[in-house]
């Protein structure tokens, strides 16, 4: 089987026009021809500047380019001009990236010397250069291939060194791409921001919230990469919560509540995993032990001397701890030692200098603090745009940062890109035989579905339903409530059987071991609080040892009579499809179709155990489900089991429909860019041959696409002179998508508050002919398919409905569930 992306750009090297011309007048008339073609332009008077030996291969790359946009872009719906956090990287003509190799005789060791010698000659390889110690990067290209400069080091030793041109590098190159994300860190530091982890941040503008003993840094993710059109810088805001106390005050309070017996035991379990900030050097550092032996008093060795880590901060830092006695945490150091040595040992951290990040469970249960925290997090449109256009003006205005680009001959546009998207017709929701229209604006459709029956109900014969003494009253209400909205629904719903059990967890164990037969349908659970244990406990046992449909209610969700009706509803709405019901749909007009939806989930109680996931429609209206969920080795993204479950899945569609289907597209989530090609040479393979063993004469149509909810991209609209976000059903497919891939962008979400998150579709294999608006559309479909939320999600239905089922595996049953749940939306 072929083993590149059908869409892959590359494989036509013409396509590439920064590849081949090398002539400023060529390369405008290519960049022209790249942002806006409607047709093949095959009119020589239409490249009136470009030179004669370069004519015939640009009408040709007129006539593919058109041919292969064609392929990967759609043309139905509303235009609307959007703008998006994405600035052109400008280069001077005929720029290319020079690579050297530099060799030293005699030879020498030290990278610090290496550079210091190269570097006596700066008036013959320029100002601008990067030197990693063995390759050299110039703008520009030295007379000579190879070049032969003298030095002298301070002992007078003389040493001559080599500087050999190895390779002429286009500006599209991955080395040069490389090399642009490196000039611009290096331009985020002159602008005085701080690395913390992968991204950026100002700590000189910080965002106090003294009231929960928060601070936020501002800052940006970024990268430059290569564009359908031009190279480009993508820059989104981004946010770094800092905790005002220091790990010795997080260890004092821990002492106080919990004794000096338990203190060892209960510190290692709150701390080991955490990262934390030494504000000293502004560097972040995972705790993944603690010293119980080791104060600030002990001492290591700082190059041939002893030293005390209390007296090393003290001369190094200038700071003096307080508390001599308090333990060391420890880190270890991943990357390796000089010259490819091995690591050179963990990292000893002092708790008093390091502060605590990120926020605790505890903290995000507190709605006050979220609160407080999303009113500087959360932008807006207009907001996250100026502050996006803020670092710009601090570019173009930084006259360090004009030095340092200039250099290099670059510079970035001073302005945000501004490009053409596509709004798809809205959704009409068939329900019970009736069909309505709805508002993409609001945030769902509750209420145009409200009074209105169900596409199929299933009648509660033999149900249970578990409460404590405690909440009886509230149990009586629910069950009262359930049986009046129930009716309008077309749910015939007999009285439940109430069963009691005392607020114990063996208790609640024991309750559902002796009540719940075989004949039950579905049990209702009523928890006092939100104990993750309890809700474990019901879940492992009806998912795994008695396989039974459960929905569990926390009882404070249900003790407000004002919002019982909204709340019961959607409990019923739930039970219902968790049985095999099925409650709306939308028109999909391809018929013998099949959607899989799949992703993974890494289980932290069991080694991070890799959970996989698989979801694969079994009807025309996309509303019944298989589900099948597999245990991997530790870390592991691949889906193993892919082959058996497919399989499995369509075994289960011939007994549903009497036939297979015709045509499969599989949506796979939790895939980073990196690992693209593992799934085209991995999964495809495994998708192909669960086909094969259905018969040898059985050859569906294939497609598999890529789901990235994880992007930077963000996308703004002008609406009533505004800025805004852009309209559920917005489709991105020209200028911020890859040249050698086949991708979009969706916006199917409104969003009340803040600025909507777009998300990102590969299609890393297609064979079914469907042409690109046939894609985008069906996605957008599938994205108002999802049971558990009346209104459209952000990811389509069976994505999110893998990622429930691998969450709910991963979280609290940790085994396999048990086959016969395999035809339910257990997992809602």
């Amino acid at each position: 089987m072929k083993k590149t992306l059908l869409y892959n750009r590359k494989s036509y090297p013409f396509l590439n026009p920064l590849f081949l011309y090398r002539g400023k007048k060529c390369r405008t008339s290519v960049k022209k021809l790249n942002t806006k073609i409607t047709k093949p332009l095959t009119d020589p008077r239409t490249f009136s500047h470009t030179c004669s030996g370069c004519l015939p291969q640009l009408l040709k790359y007129s006539v593919m380019l058109y041919l292969t946009l064609s392929l990967t872009t759609g043309v139905s719906g509303t235009a609307i001009e959007l703008r998006a956090n994405f600035m052109r990287l400008l280069s001077r003509p005929m720029w290319a990236l020079y690579q050297y190799h530099v060799d030293y005789k005699p030879p020498m060791e030290s990278r610090r010397l290496r550079s210091a010698l190269l570097f006596q000659h700066e008036e013959t390889l320029g100002k601008a250069h990067t030197f990693d110690g063995a390759i050299l990067f110039l703008p520009n290209k030295l007379r000579n291939a190879e070049t032969v400069l003298c030095s002298e080091t301070r002992n007078g030793e003389k040493v001559e060194i080599t500087v050999t041109l190895t390779n002429e590098l286009p500006p599209s190159s991955p080395v040069c791409l490389q090399f642009y994300n490196i000039l611009f860190r290096r331009i985020l530091r002159i602008l005085n921001m701080q690395q913390i982890g992968r991204h950026y941040y100002n700590p000189d503008d910080p965002f106090n919230i003294p009231q929960h003993r928060l601070t936020i840094w501002p800052g940006f993710m970024t990268t430059i990469l290569q564009y359908e059109s031009s190279i480009m810088l993508c820059s989104d805001v981004s946010h770094k919560v800092l905790r005002s106390e220091t790990v010795l005050d997080f260890m004092y309070s821990l002492r106080q509540q919990c004794g000096d017996q338990r203190f060892p035991e209960a510190c290692t379990k709150e701390l080991v995993g955490l990262i934390i900030l030494t504000k000293y050097n502004n560097k972040t550092y995972r705790i993944d032990d603690i010293a119980w032996d080791h104060t600030p008093n002990n001492t290591f060795k700082k190059g041939d001397t002893e030293i005390s880590f209390k007296n090393y901060f003290k001369s190094q830092y200038g700071l003096d701890i307080t508390d001599g006695n308090q333990v060391l945490l420890v880190s270890h150091v991943k990357r390796l030692g000089p010259s490819g040595r091995p690591p050179p040992g963990p990292a000893m951290l002092v708790p008093e200098f390091c502060y605590l990040t990120g926020l605790t469970d505890k903290m995000r249960a507190d709605f006050n603090i979220m609160k407080d925290l999303a009113s500087h997090t959360r932008l807006s449109p207009e907001q996250r745009e100026g502050r996006i256009n803020r670092l710009i003006s601090n570019i173009n205005r930084n006259g360090d940062v004009q030095n340092e680009l200039t250099t290099w001959g670059l510079s970035f546009e001073n302005k945000l890109l501004s490009l053409n998207g596509r709004v798809l017709p809205s959704e009409r929701i068939i329900q019970g035989g009736r069909a309505f229209e709805y508002n993409p604006w609001t945030a769902d459709w509750s209420k145009e579905m409200r009074g209105l029956p169900l596409i199929s109900c299933m009648s509660l014969d033999n149900w249970l339903m578990f409460y404590t003494r405690r909440n009886a009253d509230v149990a009586q209400s629910l069950l009262q409530t359930l049986n009046k909205v129930s009716g309008p629904m077309g749910i015939r719903m007999q009285r439940a059987v109430m069963i009691e059990y005392e607020d114990r967890q063996e208790s609640l164990l024991r309750a559902l071991q002796q009540n719940v037969a075989r004949e039950t349908q579905m049990v209702v659970v009523i928890l006092p609080t939100n104990r993750k244990d309890k809700y474990d406990c019901v879940k492992k046992y009806l998912c795994v040892d008695c396989p039974t449909p459960s929905q569990c209610v926390v009882s404070r969700t249900i003790s407000k009579p004002q919002a019982l009706m909204t709340v019961a509803t959607k409990i019923a709405l739930q039970m219902n499809c968790k049985m095999g019901g099925e409650l709306w749909s939308v028109e999909i007009p391809l018929r013998q179709l099949m959607i899989v939806g799949i992703d993974c989930y890494h289980d932290t109680a069991a080694g991070k155990r890799s959970i996989g996931a698989m979801v694969a429609s079994l009807n025309q209206g996309m509303s019944r489900w298989f589900s099948k969920c597999v245990l991997q080795n530790r870390g592991q993204e691949i889906i193993d089991a892919l082959k058996g479950s497919l399989q499995g899945a369509l075994k289960a569609y011939l007994k549903y429909n009497n036939s297979l289907p015709s045509r499969i597209i599989v949506y796979r989530d939790g895939v980073g860019d990196g690992m693209l090609q593992s799934v085209v040479d991995y999964e495809v393979p495994q998708i192909m041959q669960s086909i094969k063993t259905m018969g040898q004469d059985y050859e569906p149509k294939l497609s598999v696409v890529v789901v990235k909810k994880r992007i930077s991209s963000r996308f703004f609209a002008r609406i009533d002179g505004k800025i805004a976000n852009p309209p559920p059903g917005t489709v991105i497919d020209t200028e911020v998508t890859r040249p050698e891939w086949y991708d979009f962008f969706i916006v199917s979400q409104a969003v009340r508050f803040g600025c909507v998150a777009p998300t990102h579709y590969n299609v890393v294999f297609d064979n079914s002919g469907l042409k690109p608006d046939h894609m985008q559309r069906l996605t957008y479909k599938l994205c108002h398919m999802y049971y558990n939320w009346q209104g459209i999600v952000r990811v389509p239905a069976p994505c999110q409905y893998a990622h429930k089922l691998a969450f709910l595996v991963g979280q609290s049953i940790h085994k396999e569930p048990n086959m016969n749940l395999d035809d339910f939306l257990y997992y809602l």
